[in-house]
């Protein structure tokens, strides 16, 4: 089982979409500044998990998080985050 997630740092209003087989050590790496290198090292402030789903295998999870990261979705991420109704 993988996940492909989205998580956003209110302070810098950025978002970061990944996959992984391990969301919970994941958005605890995103926010310790583990790998410093990294994307979301970048940012101070808190990450947090804004959208997740769950595939079955690493190929699918690739193939859902090149999608996210296309034009439409993060528009569709983005309306998740900013909809008066937020359901996440």
């Amino acid at each position: 089982m993988f996940y492909v997630y989205a998580v956003y740092n209110k302070k810098h209003s950025k978002i970061y979409i990944g996959q992984t087989d391990n969301l919970e050590i994941r958005i605890k790496l995103h926010n310790s500044k583990e790998f410093k290198k990294s994307y979301t090292a970048r940012f101070d402030g808190e990450w947090e998990l804004v959208y997740k789903e769950i595939v079955d295998t690493r190929l699918d999870a690739l193939k859902r998080e090149k999608q996210l990261k296309s034009y439409r979705g993060r528009e569709f991420i983005k309306n998740l985050i900013f909809s008066p109704v937020a359901q996440w």
